[in-house]
């Protein structure tokens, strides 16, 4: 792959996304685009990139490039020991907490095709049933690819996607069988709204705070300075007594003078004081 073309792609990725491909993705990036190429009637790569440098690219444009070059791997209670410590500790707390309100705000920032929201309805369905009859409960699932929320908003899954994460009674209780799919049920859809935000200006679209804020394997795909920016917004946006989790190798990029490193059985969270 040329590098000028390889420059090219990596720096309008990260100009519009966050998203840093470092040296040595340039396989990864050729043989995605060079895919997207040829679906939008272009010879190859190097057409596609000659027209946009000709051109320049639209929206929709730049959306399919995101889309293409998005990494988008989820699975239903991913790591499964932040899902128990969900249970047991933080969804507790959250619900003792906000007793007053009665309204509890959960943001999945990243969510891919839905896995990661839906897992939480689920286990708010399974486990604190009395407590969604009472309160409020708003699950927000955001991602930067159209195509992924196209598919989280359908909640229409594949036998693989089943087989990852998901335990046989959850399937059971809250999917419908369509052939070789699977359908999640419309009171597990109904808890949680999908918009497509891009987290560099997350603070423009979401206007809400949260309790509780997963934003999970995805600061690893940003250069050291979008990571910092982004943990930036996310903490703002992070009510006082709320939890961040990221994933399970993450480390912050930074820390706030009122963040509090939580470690819960095998699951470490941060805790944003009152």
């Amino acid at each position: 792959m040329d590098a000028k073309v390889f420059e090219f792609f990596t720096a309008l990725l990260e100009r519009v996304s966050g998203i840093s491909y470092t040296t040595g993705k340039e396989y990864l990036i050729e043989s995605r685009l060079n895919e997207l190429a040829l679906t939008l009637g272009y010879k190859d790569l190097s057409d596609l990139y000659q027209a946009i440098t000709k051109k320049g690219a639209d929206l929709k444009l730049l959306n399919e490039i995101i889309d293409a070059l998005t990494t988008n791997e989820t699975y239903f209670f991913r790591d499964y020991h932040p899902f128990e410590t969900l249970k047991t500790h933080i969804l507790p707390e959250l619900f003792k907490k906000r007793e007053r309100e009665r309204k509890i705000t959960i943001w999945s920032a990243g969510c891919s095709t839905g896995q990661e929201p839906y897992s939480i309805a689920m286990l708010l369905l399974e486990h604190f049933s009395l407590y969604l009859q009472k309160y409020r409960v708003y699950i927000l699932g955001t991602d930067i690819s159209a195509k992924c929320l196209e598919k989280a908003k359908k909640g229409i899954y594949n036998q693989i996607e089943i087989n990852r994460g998901l335990p046989i009674n959850f399937l059971v209780r809250y999917f419908k069988q369509d052939g070789a799919h699977w359908c999640i049920n419309d009171n597990v859809k109904k808890l949680v709204k999908f918009e497509r935000v891009n987290l560099l200006e997350a603070s423009k679209k979401i206007f809400e705070k949260f309790d509780l804020i997963l934003c999970r394997y995805v600061l690893i795909y940003f250069s050291d300075e979008v990571k910092k920016k982004v943990l930036t917004e996310l903490w703002k946006m992070l009510n006082p007594g709320g939890y961040l989790l990221l994933g399970a190798t993450e480390i912050p990029a930074l820390s706030f003078s009122d963040m509090e490193k939580k470690i819960i059985g095998k699951t470490v969270c941060y805790r944003k004081k009152d």
